[in-house]
């Protein structure tokens, strides 16, 4: 079933480069991580002065978002470490 996908030339191609960029910003997925978690923040204290189902959406979106970039990062930096 997976055969296709994993003889896919375009999508080896594409994984090579993705390695190869993020080996060279080793940090950087952890730090949108963080980025996100401070955007959940401050959405959480606008939530608070305006309750909103759209701010409690977005406020969960970065929340998780931003945890499981930043948990992927840091489980990235030892194999894409030099």
């Amino acid at each position: 079933m997976f055969k296709p996908i994993d003889r896919s030339p375009f999508l080896a191609r594409r994984l090579e480069g993705l390695s190869a960029w993020l080996a060279k910003r080793r940090g950087l997925p952890t730090v949108i991580g963080i980025l996100l978690i401070a955007v959940s923040f401050v959405i959480s204290l606008i939530g608070i002065y305006a309750p909103s189902p759209l701010l409690d959406l977005l406020w969960s979106i970065t929340h998780h978002l931003g945890l499981i970039i930043g948990l992927i990062g840091l489980l990235l930096v030892q194999p894409l470490g030099s």
